[in-house]
């Protein structure tokens, strides 16, 4: 059985009860792992009650703002990680953006900002994120991403985020490259289709999930406990031996041709 017991977990990226990362957040708790919770700031407040309210059965020992395109708050984030734990042994990157006009159309017409923007938050975050957990790893650890199938084949709506996706793929192979001899790994979870808050955006996300329950074997999608599940194999000692990979979780949609 999967024990976390004695292991601090940094999760990025929940937004409401959809979202993958809480479904990660759930399964890690349920390992016994000590959690430690970021949230988007906004000038309302709006995420800090909303998630503050979601989180509070996990009973989180930190919870935080972080806004990743700020260097100095992520900074600040870490300086009171570092403060409040010894250590740091998981890192859940659940981060992605993009502007909806530019998930939609032509992807020639993607604007400037639009592609920086993407790239900055989708991909760029995690080797922001990483760079920083790095000294907090003493006795190694895990960080965990997530993918999704737009990165290496091309999926109507996705266009920028396919992008987005390439580049967080990569990246995991570098940082996994570069952290490897202080025993941390670096894994990505390319999960199926869900109903989410950052999928709401995709235009036609109910027909690629019908799609998926049609061709993937399983017949089915998966839902956010399941690649939880997955996500906290990975953070354990179960997966001391793998770095570097992308692992799919979407009911075998992936293997499938025509």
């Amino acid at each position: 059985m999967l024990n976390l017991t004695g292991k601090n977990a940094l999760v990025t990226g929940i937004a409401n009860n959809r979202s993958i990362a809480w479904g990660i957040a759930q399964q890690l708790h349920q390992a016994g792992a000590n959690l430690g919770v970021t949230y988007l700031p906004d000038p309302k407040g709006r995420f800090e009650k909303k998630v503050g309210e979601l989180v509070t059965p996990l009973n989180p020992s930190i919870f935080l703002p972080c806004d990743v395109q700020n260097d100095e708050q992520i900074d600040t984030t870490f300086a009171q990680i570092a403060e409040k734990w010894d250590k740091l042994d998981i890192l859940i990157h659940c981060l992605a953006f993009a502007d909806k006009k530019d998930l939609s159309g032509d992807f020639s017409a993607t604007s400037r900002d639009g592609f920086t923007k993407a790239l900055e938050i989708s991909a760029y975050s995690l080797t922001g994120l990483a760079k920083r957990a790095k000294p907090l790893m003493k006795e190694g650890g895990s960080i965990i991403t997530l993918s999704y199938i737009g990165g290496v084949k091309v999926v109507p709506n996705y266009n920028v985020m396919g992008v987005a996706k390439s580049a967080l793929e990569m990246s995991v192979r570098y940082l996994a490259s570069e952290l490897g001899s202080a025993n941390i790994r670096v894994n990505a979870i390319s999960a199926g289709p869900i109903r989410t808050l950052a999928s709401s955006a995709v235009g036609g996300i109910l027909d690629m999930i019908r799609h998926v329950e049609e061709i993937a074997p399983l017949k089915r999608t998966v839902t956010q406990i399941e690649v939880g599940n997955t996500a906290a194999f990975l953070s354990s000692d179960l997966a001391s031996g793998i770095t570097g990979q992308v692992i799919y979780v979407d009911a075998g949609y992936e293997i499938m041709g025509m």
